[in-house]
C-alpha cells in the first residue's frame, strides 16, 4: 500500500517518529487505510470533546503526537471493529521495526476506546512547553 497524498498532507506537523511508523505500517498491513487526522487545533479538540468523540482537551493531536486512521475496503471507509485490530497489529509491528513506542486507543481501559487512534506515549515523548 502507498500512502495517498491527502493522508500525507494530514500528517504535516506530526512527529517524525510517528510518521515513520505510519509509512512502515503501510508496507505491511493487510488492510488499506487513510490518515483522517494528525495535528488538530484546540478549537477542533473542543468540538470533538463536546460531541463525545474525545474525552480530553489534553489530546496528543494538539502537539503532533497522535494520528487517526480509517480502514478502507474496496475504496470505502469502514468502521468494522475487527479491521482496526488488524490495523493495530500492523502499526505495532511497524513501531517495533522502527524502534518507536506507540499506544493504540483500542487498548485503553476505563470505558472509552478509540480504535482509529494511535499516539506516542507521554512517558517517552513528553509535551514541549
Amino acid at each position: 500500500m502507498i500512502i495517498d497524498p491527502r493522508s500525507s498532507a494530514r500528517m504535516i506537523g506530526v512527529h517524525a517518529d510517528l510518521m515513520r511508523v505510519v509509512y512502515r505500517a503501510a508496507t505491511i498491513t493487510p488492510i488499506d487505510f487513510i490518515v483522517t487526522e494528525g495535528v488538530r487545533s484546540l478549537g477542533r479538540q473542543k468540538q470533538l470533546k463536546a460531541a463525545g468523540a474525545s474525552k480530553t482537551l489534553r489530546s496528543r493531536h494538539l502537539t503532533g503526537h497522535a494520528i487517526d486512521l480509517a480502514a478502507r475496503v474496496d475504496g470505502e471507509i469502514r468502521w468494522d471493529w475487527p479491521l482496526y485490530h488488524k490495523l493495530a497489529a500492523a502499526m505495532k509491528e511497524a513501531a517495533r521495526l522502527e524502534g518507536v513506542q506507540i499506544e493504540w486507543g483500542g487498548d485503553w481501559k476505563g470505558g472509552f476506546i478509540d480504535g482509529p487512534h494511535f499516539q506516542l506515549p507521554f512517558s517517552t515523548y513528553p509535551e514541549i512547553k
